[in-house]
C-alpha cells in the first residue's frame, strides 16, 4: 500500500522544490485539475487552472535572476484535514545585481490524495514587483 503524505508533508515538499529551483519536479506535487490563485498579484490577479497551467508557471520562474530561501515558517492545522494555513518568508537575492529583500508569503492550501487541489497564495506584490525592477 502507498502511504499518502498528509498535507503538511505536501506543502513542505512544494515549498523546497521552489526555493531549490526544481521547477520539472513541482507540478507533479499538483492534481491534474488543480487551482491555484494568487489574488495579490499585480499588475491582477493570477489564477492557474490545471497542473499543464501550473508547470507553463513555473517554467516561467526558471529564468529568473532570484534565489529564495524560506525562513519562519509556520504551518496551522485546521479542523479540515485537507487544509492547511502556512506563512513564512522569504529571504529573495537578485543574482544579477545583489539586491536583497524579504517577502511575506501566506498559504491556504488543500491536498487530497497526497496532491495539492487547490491553493490561494498570498504573497507581498509590491516587494517582488520592486525585486525585477
Amino acid at each position: 500500500m502507498v502511504e499518502v503524505r498528509s498535507p503538511r508533508e505536501v506543502f513542505e515538499a512544494q515549498l523546497r522544490g521552489v526555493m531549490n529551483g526544481e521547477w520539472d519536479t513541482v507540478p507533479e506535487l499538483y492534481a491534474e485539475d488543480a487551482v491555484v490563485e494568487q489574488p495579490f498579484a499585480k499588475p491582477r490577479e493570477v489564477r492557474l487552472v490545471g497542473r499543464e497551467a501550473i508547470r507553463k508557471h513555473f517554467a516561467g520562474a526558471a529564468g529568473l535572476p532570484l534565489e529564495m530561501r524560506a525562513r519562519d515558517l509556520v504551518v496551522y492545522e485546521t479542523t479540515d484535514p485537507e487544509v492547511i494555513v502556512a506563512e513564512c518568508d522569504y529571504d529573495v537575492t537578485v543574482t544579477t545585481s545583489g539586491r536583497e529583500l524579504s517577502v511575506h508569503n501566506i498559504f491556504v492550501v488543500r491536498v487530497r490524495d497526497g496532491r495539492i487541489v487547490r491553493s490561494r497564495d498570498y504573497h507581498d506584490p509590491v516587494a517582488l514587483a520592486g525585486a525585477l525592477g
